[in-house]
């Protein structure tokens, strides 16, 4: 069964039917209203709350219109939203890659939008470009270079690091004699070990005496910052020449990224957030994208349960005792 239609936008939707599945079609669940109500007498707020974290997210999409979920958590580089830092930290990204710095340091705070920036500069860059993504480092030496060799598309002689080396610097020559540009992105570069990032570090000698055959970008939290900070470390810090650190969002921008994700999403008038709603989910997200997402999609889901399309303060408030856990 389908959920609420809509309505004018801030006016109050049709409830949702009690003892009806609103999930979508191949999955049923029920809001369990009858049992809250014996257990604890009046029970209206924390049933709301249950069947608040009950709810599909498909199913307020066709409740408010979105032609998909605005605020999903994955890096999508489609809702990437501009603010001067994220844009600071693409521009610097594509300056290094294609001024061919050898080494770019991206840092920011988990779920700060790096990982989507990075996404972004994978589109951006064109057929000149030869790309490859290592989203997890931990792993051994061998198993780095044979990631590396494999995210290329390259097979070694042998499964051994030697022999990796060796694919990836014919790879690099054969695509520098093609004019084009090899660039290897490492995510959560912080978890890499001292002897991964010197080793990171000597595959930046993989050149010619005209240019850098490997643009290798990393991107981490401030630990990254910290770790390469330290003296044994030294060499591969005096190569990083591009360098940049994202911070959070502030208030202003926290109100114009939400509105964009919602645009992107398809939304025209409705739903709507007030300002004191959106002065909450800055101040429990501190401005960092991920935690905006993720307040977000519950007050959604919780506006939804209500009927209605104009979220306030209280959806909001509702919405964070849920990713807290609390249930009162």
């Amino acid at each position: 069964m389908r959920g609420p239609r809509s309505a004018a936008p801030g006016t109050t939707k049709t409830p949702i039917n009690t003892g009806v599945s609103f999930a979508p079609a191949r999955t049923t669940v029920r809001p369990e209203r009858t049992l809250v109500r014996q257990n604890d007498g009046s029970g209206g707020a924390r049933w709301k709350n249950r069947v608040c974290e009950r709810v599909f997210v498909p199913v307020y999409n066709e409740f408010y219109g979105f032609a998909e979920a605005p605020f999903n958590i994955t890096p999508d580089p489609r809702f990437l939203f501009f603010s001067d830092r994220h844009r600071e930290a693409y521009n610097h990204i594509l300056f290094g890659i294609r001024e061919r710095k050898g080494f770019i340091q991206i840092t920011g705070e988990v779920g700060a939008g790096k990982t989507t920036v990075c996404r972004a500069i994978l589109r951006e860059l064109g057929p000149g470009y030869r790309t490859a993504l290592i989203l997890n480092p931990c792993m051994t030496e061998t198993q780095l270079f044979k990631t590396i060799v494999g995210e290329y598309g390259l097979k070694p002689r042998r499964a051994d690091r030697v022999s990796s080396l060796d694919a990836l610097n014919e790879f690099l020559l054969a695509q520098a004699a093609e004019q084009n540009d090899v660039v290897l992105f490492i995510d959560e570069a912080q978890d890499l070990g001292d002897e991964l990032l010197e080793q990171v570090r000597l595959l930046s000698n993989l050149e010619t005496d005209q240019r850098k055959l490997l643009q290798i970008v990393l991107i981490g939290q401030p630990e990254l910052r910290q770790k390469l900070n330290q003296r044994s470390l030294t060499q591969l810090r005096q190569r990083i020449t591009v360098r940049y650190h994202l911070t959070p969002l502030s208030l202003e921008e926290t109100e114009r990224y939400v509105f964009h994700r919602l645009k992107v999403a398809g939304a025209n008038s409705s739903p709507t957030f007030t300002p004191w709603a959106l002065r909450r989910i800055h101040r429990y997200s501190r401005g960092v994208p991920r935690l905006i997402n993720a307040v977000c999609d519950k007050a959604l889901l919780c506006g939804y349960v209500a009927g209605t399309d104009r979220l306030t303060g209280g959806h909001v408030r509702r919405a964070i005792r849920e990713l807290e856990g609390e249930y009162r």
